[in-house]
């Protein structure tokens, strides 16, 4: 049953010209004092979040954006900051690039944000899909096979970082911690000082491609899954899949237990009304993302994203996306009914994440927030 209500704000700023007949991505070049709007927006949607009964405000980790795009490059440092901006909303990490981070480094400023929050960070792994952030930082991205290679290990020490009181770890990357003497001992285990007080941690990845090493990968290491803006036939394939895939590693869930299911939307009073306001920014997602193919509403977009190989951001349509429910375009008693088809195919899914595409305005965002707050969430409330 449906209960449980998040957003997700990748870290964009005002952007003028949007739309494939607007600015070039590549021609986006804004000053500091522009980049750092991307604080004041989300404080913004913190306290409209916090004040809507929302559970979760989730942001995006990147880096290097001088285009405006994705300006946040430090989720848990921002999370200490709208904590105490706020009373309950919780901040999600969605999601920590793992590959730009030393493992421990990661491990302890979750800590630290658990512990000063209160328990109100929510953590989250993904592997990257930026060849300008990972690279930079002396990563494999390019290489799709040692980027997954690198992030796996990377999650195994965090894991151990977290749930054990001391570990040590041999591998292909990391020697934790190295065999030297420490004032008059050879080290053989260390501890993450400090841990999170809120124990077990619950930890979250995106579910992009849906390839079986990458849900078997979740499984194992008991790890959620986001399926976000992603075409319906898609999405319940992978949600039945991850069901599979934990059932083969002892667990036995619920269709869409432990998954929240992420669409884009726009809330108007008719279907063209709707996808006539999010057109603008529909197009400039996709100008943004399908270079770095990382559109899934298709079957060809999903081989790309799998490949990691550019799309063209052409061959993808807001009608479409209505189309095959990756974005719910419409007025809020046709989501309402839709999200309640929904709840009923699986029984197991409790939460679910509304968002919208690069480049929507802040105004138009809290709008919509407000919109969905009083006009859908009472629907599935009791």
């Amino acid at each position: 049953m449906i209960t449980r209500f998040s957003t997700l704000y990748v870290g964009h700023i005002e952007l003028e010209g949007c739309g494939l007949a607007g600015t070039p991505a590549d021609d986006r070049r804004y000053p500091n004092e522009r980049l750092i709007e991307v604080f004041d927006a989300a404080a913004a949607l913190a306290r409209a979040t916090d004040a809507l009964g929302y559970e979760t405000l989730w942001l995006a980790e990147h880096h290097f954006q001088h285009e405006g795009y994705e300006c946040i490059p430090s989720i848990p440092m921002l999370a200490v900051d709208l904590a105490h901006r706020t009373e309950r909303v919780k901040i999600g990490c969605a999601f920590n690039v793992v590959p730009a981070w030393h493992p421990l480094r990661l491990a302890e400023d979750y800590a630290v944000a658990d512990i000063l929050t209160g328990g109100r960070v929510v953590f989250g792994v993904g592997r990257g899909y930026h060849s300008r952030e990972v690279e930079t930082f002396g990563n494999p991205m390019l290489d799709g096979e040692a980027n997954r290679e690198l992030f796996e290990e990377q999650v195994e020490i965090i894991l151990k970082a977290l749930r054990e009181d001391s570990f040590s770890h041999r591998g292909k990357h990391y020697t934790i911690p190295p065999d030297v003497p420490y004032r008059g001992y050879q080290l053989k285990e260390i501890t993450l000082v400090p841990r999170p007080r809120r124990r077990p941690v619950e930890i979250w990845q995106p579910i992009v491609s849906g390839s079986a090493r990458g849900l078997d990968f979740m499984a194992r290491n008991r790890i959620k899954g986001i399926i976000s803006a992603t075409a319906e036939e898609l999405a319940e394939r992978w949600i039945r899949d991850y069901q599979g895939t934990a059932r083969r590693h002892g667990r036995a869930l619920q269709l869409g237990e432990d998954l929240i299911l992420g669409f884009r939307m726009c809330i108007d009073d008719s279907v063209e009304r709707a996808v006539r306001r999010a057109r603008p920014y529909f197009e400039e997602h996709a100008k943004v993302m399908a270079p770095l193919g990382m559109l899934r509403y298709s079957e060809e977009h999903v081989r790309a994203v799998a490949a990691r190989q550019p799309q063209s951001p052409t061959t993808a349509s807001l009608e479409n996306g209505v189309r095959n429910r990756s974005w719910l375009c419409g007025p809020p008693a046709d989501i309402v009914a839709y999200l309640k088809e929904v709840e009923r195919r699986y029984p197991g899914l409790d939460h679910v994440m509304i968002a919208w595409a690069i480049g929507t305005p802040r105004d138009l965002m809290i709008e919509q927030l407000t919109r969905f707050a009083r006009e859908i969430m009472p629907a599935f409330r009791g």
